[in-house]
């Protein structure tokens, strides 16, 4: 069983930057791959962003590719997303969310664990 708890989200500004963290409980973190979702008003809840376990390989949507950077840090249990250049159409409920399996973690079906989320909101 692994908790998920995300903290960092807020109101910016477009072109801002944000830092999302996720603490997960439990001593086998580093044994599973680590995601971040998010899900826009009206809108159905999309992959961003996922790590493999020890780091090795991420995915990212092509929506934030190259703005925004999942790291992961398994001595203090917890998985990061940095977010740079922020724009309006980023603003969402970001979930992280803990995979046992296999995957590549792009899907959400992959995931057994999720976190309640932490909003994000960029005013334009």
């Amino acid at each position: 069983q692994v908790q998920l708890v995300e903290s960092g989200g807020g109101l910016v500004q477009a072109g801002d930057s944000l830092r999302l963290s996720c603490a997960a409980s439990g001593r086998t973190f580093s044994s599973y791959v680590m995601g971040w979702f998010r899900q826009g008003p009206g809108k159905e809840r999309e992959f961003v962003a996922a790590i493999s376990r020890r780091g090795g390989n991420t995915y990212y949507a092509d929506s934030v590719k190259g703005r925004f950077t999942i790291s992961r840090d398994d001595a203090k249990n917890t998985v990061y997303l940095q977010m740079n250049s922020l724009k309006p159409e980023d603003t969402a409920v970001y979930y992280c969310a803990a995979e046992s399996g296999y995957g590549k973690g792009t899907t959400q079906y992959e995931y057994d664990y999720w976190g309640q989320g932490t909003q994000v909101t960029v005013s334009s």
